[in-house]
């Protein structure tokens, strides 16, 4: 199973940022403009996010942690047979949290286009955390 770990520090408290990672419904407003266009709740529950690039991709909610401030979920449907993911803040001082996003996906190969697409996410939660507009170029 392939592993793609991204890490950054956003200059921004933990609490402003778990509050916007923790608004499972919100992700396309408040936490990766840009990135993400549209996000709507099925009747299931999970989310159907749509991606810049026109990908579409349903997440199920697996758990929200306030007291870790740590959120998971699973992609349902697509190509790639195992697809989970963590979020997590961490507290680094007043005004600046460390964001870590793990995804764990089969097969292997999915990950070569996976991960480009979790750096440009990461990179547009950033600037939108920190109340930045999103980089120019968000389509993969």
């Amino acid at each position: 199973m392939a592993t793609i770990y991204k890490e950054f520090v956003v200059e921004a408290d933990a609490a402003h940022v778990w509050n916007a990672l923790r608004d499972f419904g919100a992700v396309h407003t408040r936490l990766a403009p840009g990135f993400l266009t549209a996000c709507h709740i099925d009747a299931e529950g999970a989310r159907v996010l749509t991606f810049a690039n026109g990908l579409v991709a349903r997440e199920a909610l697996v758990g929200l942690d306030d007291a870790h401030r740590r959120l998971a979920y699973t992609v349902a449907g697509g190509k790639a047979a195992h697809h989970h993911a963590s979020a997590q803040v961490f507290d680094e001082g007043e005004g600046r949290s460390r964001f870590v996003w793990i995804t764990d996906v089969l097969p292997d190969a999915m990950a070569a286009y996976i991960e480009p697409m979790m750096a440009q996410g990461g990179a547009a939660m950033k600037a939108a955390l920190e109340g930045h507009a999103a980089p120019a170029s968000m389509a993969v």
